[in-house]
């Protein structure tokens, strides 16, 4: 083994460089965007599990894949977006949404922004329906994270039945808040 300070500086720069390469793999992702949440550490852990559940979503490819499909309104628009902001394009499982159930890791829809280099998952969103949530509650609303989920009644934008749902800005930050419906950061233009 050389003692040469050229080839002790060589072996300590890759230790150096292996090392923080461990780090950066073990740390994962994650986008400058998206703040820690408010609301403590277990909101900060809980938004942590469904980005790591949901990683595999980023782009749409592997979400239909996985049984998502477009989400139209019942005017046909896939984007959907407000004055008060967007929400972006819809990509809905429909047996999750028919199963009765919300789960955090298992979100019954993915939110996308269109982007000049295609879209990008930006949200989730938890849905279901009020009568296949009433079968197994006959009282109350769904609730995940310490919120509880919106109801949207049946004169709803999409032409479905009422429906209770929760949308989560894992991927994107939110300046209305980390489950506002709309958020003035995303746009459909």
């Amino acid at each position: 083994m050389s003692t040469h300070p050229r080839s002790l500086r060589t072996r300590t720069l890759l230790a150096t460089i292996v090392s923080a390469c461990g780090l950066i793999t073990l740390a994962g992702p994650a986008p400058a965007t998206v703040p820690a949440p408010e609301g403590g550490s277990q909101l900060s852990t809980q938004v942590a599990h469904v980005r790591h559940h949901t990683a595999a979503y980023r782009h749409p490819g592997p979400a239909r894949a996985a049984g998502y499909a477009l989400l139209r309104d019942a005017a046909g628009i896939a984007c959907i977006d407000d004055p008060a902001g967007g929400m972006g394009v819809h990509l809905v499982n429909g047996d999750l949404v028919g199963d009765g159930t919300v789960r955090a890791n298992h979100p019954e829809a993915l939110v996308y922004e269109p982007t000049r280099h295609g879209k990008r998952l930006v949200a989730v969103e938890y849905v279901v329906f009020r009568a296949d949530w009433r079968a197994h509650h006959p009282t109350g609303r769904p609730q995940l994270f310490g919120r509880s989920f919106e109801l949207q009644r049946a004169d709803n934008r999409y032409g479905l039945p009422p429906f209770f749902e929760l949308h989560l800005w894992a991927w994107k930050h939110n300046p209305a808040g980390l489950f506002d419906d709309w958020n003035p950061r995303v746009s459909c233009r």
